[in-house]
């Protein structure tokens, strides 16, 4: 890339049903929302479909930039190798026809893009860095971040520097941390105690009136998410802890309660909901470029 030249930077956000992109302004840390672009992606359909979809998006947003101009930051859910950009993601109910795909191969070859100029990096982390630099987590010095949705995401960021904390498999209760924080364990326990099958954990809110185990539901994931919070935020001696993803948009009924839950135990680091909700992540993946934009 010519370093006259000013870059084109733009944050990718590869959700479970979903891709999000937009450029990225560094000057205000915000995404250009005229810029923004999303599609609906058909996680179980075949490579080509996925890849296809992805393509036309990012293709969308490149327009007539020169390709050369362009940094892409891609915030990617795992297993993946995020250093060559090679999807190790099996078992995971979603993208499973990428396995050992080459992403970032594709992705030179069909936007004629720069090896150097495309940066993968964990959605959660990625989330997390996001937040530090433009949203809810901005002027706190030690942070961590969750992510809860299909599974749970986890990050740490000490000094500015973000990493993966990958809790969403350590061991819990009687299996995993997912196993309990995450909307397989809402479909799950509510199947369990009611004989109904419901798709996600907005259904249930949806039911919160009407139906009595719904509360019951939620006092039980504030509980296991206290549980878990509890030594996250004491290894790490968090100041603050940014919540996201799709549960998190029925935080008041849980937020609250799981706040208390570590106050009665001597924890004094804040929950807060993320303040950028999406941006967070394509923030954080397009920062991942911001060494390089700043020594230019």
């Amino acid at each position: 890339m010519n370093r006259k030249t000013k870059p084109l930077m733009i944050g990718v956000d590869i959700g479970g049903s979903h891709i999000t992109a937009a450029i990225i302004d560094f000057q205000s840390n915000s995404v250009l929302n005229h810029s923004r672009v999303r599609s609906h992606v058909n996680t179980h359909g075949t490579k080509e479909d996925i890849l296809a979809t992805w393509i036309s998006l990012l293709k969308n947003i490149i327009g007539n930039h020169s390709t050369d101009e362009i940094l892409l930051g891609i915030a990617m859910p795992g297993p993946f190798d995020y250093a060559n950009g090679i999807s190790l993601i099996k078992n995971m109910n979603k993208y499973e026809s990428l396995y050992l795909v080459d992403i970032k191969g594709v992705l030179i070859e069909q936007l004629g893009l720069l090896p150097e100029n495309i940066i993968f990096r964990n959605d959660a982390e990625a989330f997390l860095h996001g937040e530090v630099n433009g949203g809810n987590a901005l002027g706190f010095d030690r942070a961590i971040g969750i992510t809860l949705g299909t599974g749970l995401g986890s990050a740490v960021s000490i000094a500015g520097k973000t990493t993966d904390a990958n809790l969403g498999v350590s061991l819990f209760k009687n299996g995993i941390a997912e196993d309990y924080i995450s909307t397989r364990w809402f479909v799950k326990r509510y199947e369990e105690l009611s004989g109904k099958q419901v798709k996600d954990t907005k259904s249930l809110v949806d039911l919160y009136d009407n139906d009595p185990l719904i509360p019951v539901l939620f006092n039980d994931f504030a509980r296991s998410l206290a549980d878990f919070l509890f030594s996250f935020i004491v290894t790490h001696n968090a100041e603050v802890v940014i919540i996201g993803g799709n549960i998190a948009k029925a935080h008041a009924l849980f937020l609250n309660k799981t706040q208390n839950a570590l106050r009665q135990q001597g924890i004094q680091a804040e929950l807060r909901i993320t303040g950028l909700w999406e941006d967070a992540a394509m923030l954080g993946a397009a920062y991942s470029h911001a060494a390089v934009t700043l020594a230019s």
